[in-house]
């Protein structure tokens, strides 16, 4: 084995012959978390790093260097570190280059970080138990809304699936989410991680805490499954199932909960709900109430009470009483070895007046029955929502029991607000042309949240008020093209749909959406001074929208109606340009005057792309007809260079300073040119990297599909030195440009709802009359998949039912060069390198303040003031803390040996256990290593033995280690060891080489002085 692939807890292990530093006490894998790049970390990577080049006192892990960076850097540090042992050149050389390797990996190492542009898909919707955030399922992942601070976040997690349901415990810290295909993730919302997976073996229609929070429900078939809900103890099996409930004929649908966590109420698409006991009661064990023409779309308890509404999708609503509180509930008596194990634990006292006891019980037992008998219920009065006989199927409702607020939404995008019992009209509203899919109350009963799936809308409307509390929506359609602003602040989408929104990435919110265009958006664009917004549509027009006012001020159309492909400006703003779909021509206009400046002719085919130099006013032009124009707009639009290539250009886009042009082809080739001489410099084959997967109506496979692929997307870095390509794939891939290698590549998702995920088909899905995906399922389920009918590529593809296709449609790199965005089947994905750290702190209270951690500093309480300042997490007053700890406090820890060694050094009392606990005890200085490197015919398989003889001390972390066995093309390892020293030298420390020489800041020991 090499270097490379040694981990890295052995790589850093041992002192290497040659080095003067001692690697072992730094090993790779005491960096920082996955989620904490930047954080603070005195022993780890980042300190061996920058203390070799300079630097001194608590250093800082390069940004985005994390612990899922440090496995990526582990075969070019071992490369290097091989590389410089055979060479033996100095040490400080070596960790510059390293450093340099974990910056340059720590740019790539982005991760997802929100999700704009969809806020709502399926599911249900809820509300946090401060009634401030609402939490709703995108598609396979998560969107928490602030609606006091304005802010979205979704969660850093994802479903195999789109989400089906989402279950909220009492207290806000847990949350139950369960995808189409019946699989579970126990998410905690506290620490945003996935603590549980599960899987239900089917189909869950819905999921409900208990108020107490110990138990779930979760209706699956025609029963519901009561579990355990998992506590704050650690269990090896979160989810513990306690009983299966059966009894109704049909799927069941909704669940709802008493007060007192006691009973539960199932309605089911048989037109029954069904009552079922938490607990074993003697008076209650199931209960089936009727009365409705058409399924249950929702049941509620009333507070504090056993009575029951319920609502059908005719909607009906129907009132049910019943006769025992829940009080009344006796619990069943024990029978079988559990009234064994009662009569043995009794006295023998009431053993003896048994029989009496019986006797006086028998002759009250018909009064007993009779008074308290079986739980009874009784239909109080019935309502119906159609008075007025237009025939509208209610869709979702919600209830709020302290306040008897009723919520329902229909099909045609209405909502009712009732007051019950009485059924009293409060508010009625029509607030979307879709159906209302989901509804929910937060705990106040002041705001209510609706969720629209046709459109994908989300709405909180305050009805006290009458007002939107939020009111978002995405694009229709898929996005097509996405730009940023100069600053990074802002991102302009347009869509299929022909609207162009404007998304906040600090919030996540849209604040501004653009209806002028008729048509689908194919291109936008931010001029350079970011207040202008230009688009392009296929209705013919290019339009400019001005973000201080938000109006349409300029509109630019060609002398013959065309359909415009692409658009792009110059970098001062005046000049616009557009590419025609159809005459294929590029028509100039002036900003400043709207007036059409010149008409550019010589391609044979549809533009495709353009783009401006951001250094000269040259114009890069791509189209089908296999070739890319610079267009030379200081001698009148004259072609200066045609650039041929091999197959149809799909994109085109310049390096930042305009030295380099980078175009995309049919063939799934990335060419780049020189724009100055007309020479290509370099070409990337991508088609490997795309790994487009099969759609289920493809008669061929995935891999002769993959023909047909290429990237339509393309983006430089900030630094010119990568590009970024998209397509018709789930993965983004990131090359380097010089040396023309795939740096990284990023699976934008995971969800299999989606069309082309897979690479092969289920082959339990093939029949012999085809795929059962050409079978066209009933249109009322809301997971069918209808056939699109012939060519139709976009839309509702002739139903409103479709299984839409993963591809990208353009990315973007931020002008920070910290994140880059993508346009997807999903949504605008964002990945970047700030990672949203969560603060949880831990035992921080009103007394621990900047000013008592100074005043602890004063008082010479060191230990104090650096634990406060842990507690606070103050870059600058933790530095304070550990700066002001004098060296010569604290007993001493170690003494230097040997000729030019270190004199005698300290180290602080409150860091000294730290620093023992952070690193393994060292060698002693009695130790002696050497090391051999046999090297084969392959020295591939060369494998490094470490063998050693210790002192024989307790304290030592070194034993004689396992000598390899000969022969086999491996490496043998011979050591020798020393004989003891001196008594003086014996006497030594044990953990005299510890790291106290990095603390502080002294020469590293050489390994020769302990010998």
């Amino acid at each position: 084995m090499c270097l490379g692939c040694l981990p890295p807890s052995q790589l850093f292990s041992c002192t290497w012959v040659g080095f003067s530093p001692p690697l072992w006490r730094f090993p790779l894998t005491r960096g920082p978390s996955p989620t904490s790049a930047g954080a603070r970390v005195p022993w780890g990577l980042g300190s061996l790093l920058c203390a070799q080049l300079g630097h001194r006192g608590t250093q800082e892990v390069p940004p985005g260097v994390t612990g899922g960076t440090l496995g990526m850097v582990r075969a070019r540090a071992g490369a290097l570190l091989l590389h410089h042992l055979l060479d033996q050149r100095p040490h400080v050389a070596l960790f510059r280059e390293l450093y340099l390797v974990c910056v340059e990996t720590a740019l790539f190492s982005r991760q997802f970080s929100n999700l704009l542009g969809t806020v709502y898909r399926c599911g249900n919707l809820n509300f946090t138990c401060d009634g401030n955030s609402l939490i709703s399922p995108v598609g396979n992942r998560v969107t928490v809304f602030d609606l006091k601070n304005n802010k979205s976040d979704t969660l850093p997690l994802a479903t195999r699936y789109n989400i089906k349901c989402v279950g909220l415990s009492p207290d806000g810290r847990l949350a139950i989410i369960v995808d189409e295909g019946g699989d579970a993730l126990l998410v905690s919302l506290v620490c945003r991680s996935v603590l549980h997976h599960f899987h239900f073996k089917g189909a869950v229609h819905s999921v409900a805490f208990s108020p107490d929070g110990r138990k779930f429900v979760v209706t699956k078939g025609n029963g519901a499954q009561l579990y355990h809900a998992p506590g704050r103890r650690r269990e090896f099996n979160a989810f513990v199932l306690d009983k299966t409930y059966f009894g109704p004929y049909d799927e069941t649908t909704c669940i709802d909960w008493t007060d007192d966590s006691k009973c539960f109420v199932v309605g089911s698409k048989d037109m029954s709900t069904w009552v079922f006991g938490a607990e074993r009661w003697d008076n209650l064990i199931y209960y089936a109430l009727g009365g409705h023409r058409d399924a249950i779309v929702a049941c509620f308890f009333e507070a504090d009470s056993l009575d029951v509404y319920t609502l059908s999708q005719d909607g009906a609503l129907c009132v049910w009483q019943c006769d025992t509180p829940p009080a009344g509930l006796r619990l069943k008596a024990p029978s079988g070895w559990r009234a064994d194990l009662q009569r043995r634990e009794g006295d023998e006292d009431e053993e003896d007046n048994e029989e009496e006891e019986r006797a006086v019980r028998g002759k009250a037992a018909p009064a007993a029955e009779e008074q308290q008998g079986k739980v009874r219920y009784s239909r109080l009065a019935k309502y119906f929502f159609n008075k007025e006989g237009d025939f509208n199927n209610l869709t979702a409702a919600a209830y709020h029991k302290k306040v008897h607020l009723l919520v329902t939404g229909f099909a045609s995008g209405m909502f009712h607000l009732h007051e019950l019992p009485e059924f009293n009209l409060i508010h009625s509203l029509s607030i979307s042309d879709q159906r209302v899919a989901s509804v929910a109350i937060n705990s106040s009963g002041d705001w209510i949240a609706f969720g629209c799936s046709g459109l994908g809308q989300l709405l909180v409307w305050e009805w006290q008020s009458e007002s939107y509390v939020l009111k978002q929506q995405g694009h229709f359609n898929s996005m097509v093209s996405l730009a940023y602003s100069p600053d990074g602040q802002y991102i302009v989408t347009g869509g299929d749909d022909g609207k162009v929104k404007v998304w906040n990435t600090l919030s996540g919110f849209c604040f501004i959406t653009f209806t002028e265009h008729s048509s689908g958006v194919t291109g936008v664009t931010f001029t350079a001074t970011g207040y202008v917004i230009v688009t392009s549509s296929m209705d013919g027009t290019v339009r400019a929208f001005d973000l201080h006012r938000y109006r349409n001020f300029r509109t630019f159309t060609s002398p013959r109606p065309t359909q415009f492909s692409c658009v792009a400006v110059d970098t001062s703003g005046e000049v616009v340009a557009a590419g025609a779909q159809d005459s294929f021509e590029i028509f100039i206009w002036s900003m400043q005057t709207g007036r059409l400046l010149d008409v550019l002719s010589g391609h044979e085919g549809p533009i495709s792309g353009l783009c401006f130099n951001p250094t000269k006013s040259v114009l890069a032009s791509a189209s089908w007809d296999r070739t890319v124009r610079l267009w030379d707009m200081a001698d009148s639009w004259r072609t200066t260079e045609t650039l041929a290539l091999t197959s149809d250009a799909l994109a085109v886009t310049f390096r930042p300073d305009g030295a380099e042009l980078a175009v995309a082809t049919l063939n799934s080739q990335i060419t780049f040119w020189d724009p100055e001489n007309a020479v290509q410099t370099g070409s990337i084959e991508g088609r490997h990297d795309l790994k487009s997967g099969r759609k289920e109506l493809d008669k061929i496979t995935a891999k002769h599909s993959a023909k047909g692929k290429a990237f339509t997307a393309l983006c430089y870095s900030a630094d010119g030195q990568s590009v970024l390509a998209g397509g018709r794939s789930k993965f983004v891939c990131i090359y380097h440009v010089r040396e023309q290698i795939l740096r990284k590549r990023f699976e934008i998702s995971g969800n299999l709802s989606l069309d082309a995920m897979e690479e092969f088909l289920n082959r339990r899905k093939m029949t012999e009359f085809g795929n059962l995906a050409l079978i066209d399922q009933d249109a009322a389920e809301e997971a069918g998949v209808a056939i699109p009918l012939p060519g139709v590529k976009k839309g509702d593809m002739s139903s409103r039912h479709f299984k839409p296709e993963i591809r990208v449609t353009s990315l973007r790199f931020s002008p920070t060069g910290r994140c880059w965005a993508a346009t997807t089947t999903e949504g605008l994905l964002i990945y970047s390198l700030d990672a949203r750290m969560l603060f949880d702190p831990f035992e921080l209270d009103t007394s621990v303040t900047p000013a008592r951690v100074r005043a602890a500093l004063r008082q010479r309480d060191f230990t104090r003031a650096i634990l406060m300042a842990f507690r606070l997490n103050e870059r600058k007053l933790l530095q304070e803390a550990l700066e002001s700890v004098p060296w010569d406090e604290g007993e001493p820890r170690a003494r230097g040996g040997g000729g030019g060694g270190a004199g005698p050094q300290q180290v602080p009392a409150g860091l000294a256990s730290s620093s023992q606990s952070r690193s393994s005890a060292p060698p002693c200085r009695t130790c002696t290593w050497r090391r051999c490197w046999s090297f084969w015919l392959r020295p591939w398989r060369c494998r490094t033995i470490w063998s050693s003889t210790s002192c024989g001390r307790r304290s030592c972390s070194w034993r004689t280690g396992r000598s390899s066995r000969p022969g086999r093309g491996r490496c043998c390892r011979r050591f020798s060891s020393s004989r003891r020293a001196s008594s003086a030298t014996s006497t030594a420390s044990p953990s005299c080489a510890t790291g106290t020489a990095i603390a502080s800041g002294s020469r590293w020991p050489s390994p020769s002085s302990g010998a």
